[in-house]
C-alpha cells in the first residue's frame, strides 16, 4: 500500500486504484469495513399481503432479474439469521424495510431513513421487504454495510438505533446541482453535528474519521470531495448510478467502478452538462482497526477459536431466541414507519403523533 501511495502521489493523481464494480454481490471494502452491498430491486405491485407474484427458491440473487427474492419465500428479504462481532448499517434511498430482532426491537423504515444495529455478543434479526403498495410498483434501493468492531467491543451488548430521514444531515452546493446525504460523519461539507452512533461503535470516536455519504450530481454539476481529517483513513468512492464519462480528479470514468482514493487530497467530481441523468456515488471511509479478522458467514471475530465459540453459543442460546410470530416478520400493511426499542415505539415527525408511546 505504501508503494502504491508513493507512486500515485508522484504522478499527482488522487486515485490509487480503479476496479469495475461487480455485477452482483458485495463491493470491495477496506478496514474498518467488512461488507457493502447496493440493493436495487424493482419490486412489482403487492397483492394485499405484501407478497411478490412468485415464490422464492430460498436463495435468489440473480442480477439479471428486475428484482430478487433473496432468502424470502413470499415476501422478499432475509428471514431471521444471527450475527456476532460487528455492526450493520442499513442506509435507505427508496422503498420500505421491516426489521425485527431477538431483543424484541423492530421497525418499519425507508425512503431515506438510517438504521444501525450493533450485533456485539450476538443477535438474531430479520430484514424483509414488504410490497406494501398494491396500486403501483414497490422499488427498493439501499445500502447494507458491515462495520467491524475492535476486539474490545466484539462481545458488548447488542444495540439498535433508528435515525429518521429528516434528522439525517444534507448538503447542497451553491448552484443546487450537487447534494450529499451524510449518513455518518462530522465536520465535512459544513456539517458539524450528526446522529450519535451506538455507544460501542468504531464510528463513535471522531478520531476514527468514519464517514458514509451518498452523493448525487446533476448534469453540469460538480462536487468536491474534501481531504480527510486523519491521514491514515481508508477511503473508497463507488460510482453506482449514471453514464460513462464522468470526471474524477480529471480522469474520465467509463463504467461503474470502485475507486480507492488518497484521502489526503481534495478531489473534484464533475458530471458533463450533456448528460441526461444524474450520477450517484457512495463515499466511504474510516480509520482502520488493524486487527486480525476471522469470519465465517454471519460471525466476525479475531480468531478461528472465537468463530467456533460463536457457533456453539448460538446453538446453545439462539442469542435470546426469536420472539416474533414468523421468521420473515412483517408488520401490518397499514402501519407506517416506526421504531420499537426497549418497549417504546417512536415515530418520525412526518408520521402521525404522538412521537413516542409506551407499549
Amino acid at each position: 500500500m505504501q508503494l502504491v501511495n508513493t507512486m500515485t502521489k508522484a504522478i499527482g493523481s488522487a486515485i490509487l486504484s480503479n476496479r469495475p464494480l461487480p455485477k452482483a454481490g458485495p463491493y470491495p471494502t477496506g478496514d474498518p469495513y467488512l461488507f457493502c452491498v447496493y440493493h436495487k430491486d424493482n419490486y412489482p405491485q403487492g397483492n394485499g399481503k405484501m407478497e411478490a407474484p412468485f415464490s422464492g427458491n430460498g436463495s435468489d440473487f440473480d442480477p439479471k432479474k428486475p428484482y430478487r427474492m433473496y432468502h424470502g419465500s413470499k415476501v422478499p428479504g432475509f428471514p431471521q439469521h444471527p450475527h456476532r462481532g460487528f455492526e450493520t448499517i442499513t442506509a435507505t434511498i427508496e422503498g420500505i424495510i421491516d426489521h425485527a430482532d431477538s431483543a424484541g426491537n423492530g421497525g418499519r423504515y425507508g425512503e431515506g431513513d438510517l438504521q444501525w444495529m450493533t450485533a456485539g455478543e450476538g443477535i438474531v434479526h430479520s430484514e424483509m421487504f414488504p410490497l406494501i403498495k398494491t396500486d403501483q410498483e414497490n422499488p427498493l434501493r439501499f445500502f447494507q454495510i458491515w462495520l467491524n468492531l475492535p476486539a474490545r467491543s466484539k462481545m458488548v451488548k447488542p444495540s439498535f438505533a433508528m435515525f429518521w430521514k429528516n434528522d439525517v444531515p444534507k448538503y447542497t452546493s451553491d448552484d443546487g446541482k450537487a447534494t450529499a446525504t451524510v449518513w455518518v460523519g462530522t465536520n465535512y461539507l459544513g456539517i458539524d453535528t450528526n446522529n450519535q452512533p451506538p455507544p460501542d461503535s468504531w464510528a463513535g470516536d471522531s478520531a476514527n474519521d468514519v464517514a458514509l455519504v451518498h452523493i448525487i450530481i446533476q448534469p453540469g454539476g460538480k462536487f468536491v470531495l474534501p481531504k480527510a481529517h486523519e491521514e491514515t483513513v481508508n477511503r473508497s468512492l463507488f460510482y453506482i448510478e449514471g453514464k460513462s464519462g464522468i470526471l474524477v480528479d480529471g480522469e474520465a470514468i467509463k463504467e461503474k467502478v470502485s475507486l480507492e482514493m488518497d484521502a489526503t487530497q481534495e478531489v473534484e467530481i464533475e458530471v458533463p452538462a450533456t448528460f441526461g441523468e444524474n450520477s450517484e456515488f457512495l463515499w466511504m471511509q474510516g480509520k482502520p482497526i488493524q486487527e486480525p479478522v476471522a469470519q465465517y458467514g454471519p460471525f466476525v471475530m479475531n480468531t478461528q477459536a472465537e468463530i467456533r465459540q460463536a457457533f456453539m453459543d448460538y446453538q446453545t442460546t439462539e442469542f435470546g431466541g426469536w420472539p416474533w410470530p414468523r421468521d420473515d416478520m412483517v408488520f401490518p400493511t397499514n402501519k407506517g414507519r416506526f421504531a420499537l426499542f426497549d418497549g417504546k415505539e417512536t415515530l418520525p415527525k412526518d408520521e402521525a403523533e404522538p412521537e413516542e408511546k409506551e407499549l
